[in-house]
């Protein structure tokens, strides 16, 4: 059987180097092959030739090569049983790595590319792909932190339910705790008629908070038993979602959210939550997309758990 195969693009730039090392731990936890990526675009930039020559293209080529060869060295140091190959592309990094994510178990990239701010806003590759990627997309911001958890963010919509999904094969695989996070506010839940109509709308205090602490016990029932050795800590938090997550990537390993959450409109790639945690938390950033393929560490497709 063929193992699932984690990418990861590279440009020789520092946050890149992150992500090759980090992509290669991904690997080792998954069983998987890791495949490390570089993208040649020869299109030259404003105000150049419009057409390099051929020694020119050589040079792209030779600077590739070597910017690969330095990725597959730090990547094997950190992991030496992984399985390691190269691939040398040409065209826009950001169409490579989106076409090559539809057969990966994940896409691993940095924060910002070899043109990125010191800001650590988003590059344009990371950018493309949280919104363009087939699959699971790994955003390394910075080390991980030692024997820290996996937080993933749980609002109920089919987003939320594949981040789920990722968050537990991930934990299993890589033997980690999961922080289960749902944030909630009086604002966000709509009023529900009292079933006795003499009753008045507002409810009794704590009520609110008892009923999402519910949901979340009933949108994480079937995963602690399709994956048993997962420590779970169930987190209902009364905040905005993005300053919750946000908050809680302080002190986790690595962030996991759905594209877009129960508020998002359909018609937009990304939501306002997923952007927000992906310019501003403090840790790695996974973001999965509602209703795609999300295999876990064994290559297999998952599903919600039958209840």
């Amino acid at each position: 059987m063929q193992l699932p195969q984690t990418v990861v693009g590279t440009d020789g730039s520092p946050p890149a180097g992150a992500a090759v090392e980090q992509a290669a731990r991904e690997a080792a936890c998954h069983a998987a092959q890791l495949r490390i990526v570089y993208a040649v675009s020869l299109v030259p930039p404003p105000g150049i030739a419009s057409v390099l020559d051929e020694a020119g293209e050589k040079a792209l080529r030779e600077g590739g090569e070597r910017v690969l060869a330095e990725a597959e060295s730090a990547a094997r140091a950190v992991a030496p049983e992984v399985e390691i190959s190269t691939t040398l592309a040409m065209g826009d990094p950001r169409q490579v790595l989106a076409e090559l994510s539809r057969d990966a178990l994940m896409t691993v990239v940095g924060s910002s590319g070899s043109s990125g701010i010191a800001s650590g806003l988003l590059g344009s590759v990371s950018r493309h792909l949280t919104t363009h990627a087939a699959g699971p997309v790994m955003v390394v911001r910075a080390t991980p932190v030692p024997a820290a958890p996996i937080v993933v963010g749980i609002d109920g919509s089919p987003a939320a339910e594949a981040a789920t999904a990722f968050a537990f094969a991930e934990a299993a695989a890589c033997g980690e705790p999961l922080v289960a996070l749902h944030a909630w506010s009086e604002w966000r839940v709509p009023p529900v008629p009292p079933e006795d109509p003499e009753l008045r709308y507002a409810k009794a205090p704590g009520e609110l908070r008892a009923g999402e602490e519910r949901l979340l016990a009933e949108l994480l029932s079937g995963w602690g038993e399709r994956y048993p050795g997962v420590t779970v800590e169930r987190r209902t938090v009364r905040e905005r979602a993005r300053q919750a997550l946000i908050e809680a990537s302080r002190s986790a390993r690595l962030l996991v959210v759905g594209s877009r959450g129960k508020g998002g409109f359909a018609g937009l790639r990304l939501g306002s939550v997923s952007t927000a945690v992906l310019h501003h938390a403090h840790c790695s950033v996974v973001v999965v997309r509602g209703g795609s393929d999300v295999p876990d560490s064994g290559g297999q497709l998952l599903a919600r758990p039958a209840v």
